[in-house]
C-alpha cells in the first residue's frame, strides 16, 4: 500500500518502469552507509545524474538542478542490485524542466523490476557563463 503522506506518489502496485532509461549502473559495497545498506545520498545522486542527462538532452544545453522535491523512498537497494532510472518530462518552463524521475532495480533472483524511489526534480538550462538561457521548445516531447 503506498504512503497516504507521500506527495506525488504512483501507486506502489506499477510493475513497470515509465518513462525514459536514462542511467542503469550496479549497487556496489562501496556504495552502503554504516549498516551495510546502500546509501540513499547515492541513490538519490544517480537519480540527479540521469535526471540531468535527460533534462541536458531536452534543452539542447548544460542543466542544474535547482529543486528536488516529493522524494519517496518506498523500497531499500542491496548490493549487487541493478539500478536503472528512467524520467518522464513533466513541464516546460522558459529556462527549465521539471521531471518525474523512477528508480528501479532488478534483484539478483527476481524476475521483474521493483520500485525504490521517486520523485520530483526540476532543472534549469545554462549558458557557457552559468547563467540562466532560454530552452526552444520547438521539436520537445509533450509533457505526461
Amino acid at each position: 500500500m503506498t504512503d497516504p503522506t507521500a506527495a506525488h506518489a504512483r501507486p506502489i502496485a506499477d510493475t513497470a518502469p515509465l518513462g525514459e532509461l536514462c542511467i542503469r549502473t550496479l549497487a556496489m559495497p562501496a556504495d552502503t552507509n554504516q549498516n551495510g545498506d546502500i546509501f540513499g545520498g547515492w541513490l538519490l545522486s544517480q537519480m540527479d545524474i540521469g535526471g540531468g542527462v535527460f533534462a541536458s538532452k531536452l534543452a539542447k544545453s548544460r542543466t542544474v538542478t535547482v529543486a528536488i522535491e516529493a522524494m519517496n523512498f518506498r523500497k531499500p537497494v542491496y548490493v549487487g542490485d541493478l539500478v536503472s532510472v528512467h524520467a518522464t518530462l513533466i513541464r516546460v518552463g522558459r529556462t527549465s524542466i521539471a521531471v518525474h524521475l523512477e528508480a528501479w532495480v532488478m534483484r539478483r533472483k527476481e524476475k521483474q523490476f521493483i520500485l525504490v524511489t521517486d520523485g520530483k526534480f526540476t532543472y534549469v538550462a545554462i549558458d557557457d557563463n552559468g547563467r540562466p538561457r532560454e530552452i526552444h521548445q520547438t521539436g520537445l516531447p509533450n509533457p505526461a
